[in-house]
């Protein structure tokens, strides 16, 4: 068994494509809403202007500043993955670039996630893509790394195997067991919206939502 630091470890089953598909349709805050309202990560930056992140977490762990574990990892990618890369955090050197994207890209790969910086930008516009920074400066290739490893990722666990979902409010992660239960509170979640939605197009000063809280916090007139 080969130590932490490096090792290449199997890819995970994929998550289905009904599921993937059915994520499509939810957004990020009625995830993070319905697990807790402190899962996901943060600071992260969304580069691609168009476009929702969705797939299943192919993780690389990289020393900072190389991605020698980056290229290997996209020799095992399937259509569906992310590639999500832990740089751990450095912002000197660029662990991803356009050359990879498009080589990911015709391996069926649904997106990146970094933590750590990316070059390239202009080329992410289109390409559902999360990172802390932009910098010119390329990568080492010397190792070590890790691969299908536990990461963290804007203070989030992602493990590989996770459903990744991003869009222009944020990215997060959970497993694919907690997916039906998920989609079922956020089908709740929607709805509960559009009603508050369709009671504020009334125009009354008097809003059932607004009152129950303020109510619930004896803080109602």
């Amino acid at each position: 068994m080969s130590l932490p630091g490096s090792r290449i470890q199997p890819n995970p089953p994929l998550v289905s494509e009904e599921i993937i598909q059915a994520f499509q349709e939810v957004v990020t805050p009625h995830i993070s809403d319905n697990l807790g309202r402190h899962v996901g990560a943060r600071g992260l930056t969304r580069f691609n202007r168009q476009g929702k992140l969705v797939g299943t977490a192919l993780t690389v762990k990289t020393r900072p500043g190389d991605n020698l574990f980056v290229y290997k990892a996209m020799t095992m990618l399937q259509p569906g993955h992310v590639l999500v890369i832990d740089a751990q955090g450095d912002t000197c050197n660029a662990v991803i670039g356009e050359l990879i994207k498009l080589y990911a890209l015709q391996r069926g790969c649904a997106g990146f996630v970094v933590n750590g910086a990316i070059r390239d930008v202009a080329s992410f516009e289109n390409t559902p893509c999360y990172a802390l920074d932009v910098v010119h400066c390329g990568p080492y290739k010397t190792g070590p790394g890790e691969i299908n490893v536990p990461v963290s990722i804007g203070g989030m666990l992602v493990q590989p195997g996770d459903i990744l979902v991003g869009d222009e409010d944020g990215l997060v992660a959970f497993a694919p067991e907690h997916a039906p239960a998920l989609l079922e509170a956020a089908a709740r979640h929607a709805a509960h919206e559009e009603a508050v939605k369709t009671e504020i197009a009334t125009g009354k000063l008097q809003q059932s939502w607004l009152q129950r809280v303020l109510e619930q916090n004896g803080l109602a007139i």
